[in-house]
């Protein structure tokens, strides 16, 4: 997010529940929007765990993508997120690659 927004206290627009049909009170409760958050951290920490990488809450602001060699960066948002992800490992992330979507259908028939 750009500084002013981090001021203000706003968050990316992909940090609400907009799919939810009662996403304006979703957004007005900071329980479920942390719960969100949450929610939406662990499936992307599914397609990165595929990287050796994971991504962290930071201050409910922030996010910090680490990898297994202990590198961290702070990302501000998850479209920051990828980009990030892709310049800590040193090649772009494959969303669609065959053996990472073997493993989340794997990791959700054992769920």
């Amino acid at each position: 997010m750009c500084a002013l927004c981090g001021f203000l206290g706003i968050e990316h627009w992909s940090d609400t529940d907009i799919v939810a049909p009662a996403a304006p009170v979703a957004a007005a409760d900071p329980v479920a929007r942390r719960r969100g958050r949450r929610q939406r951290i662990a499936i992307i920490n599914q397609v990165l765990g595929h990287y050796a990488l994971q991504l962290d809450d930071w201050q409910a602001c922030s996010y910090l993508l680490s990898s297994r060699t202990g590198r961290t960066e702070i990302v501000e948002d998850p479209m920051a997120l990828w980009a990030a992800a892709e310049a800590m490992i040193g090649r772009k992330l494959d969303p669609l690659a065959p053996d990472l979507l073997a493993r989340l259908e794997a990791d959700s028939d054992g769920a």
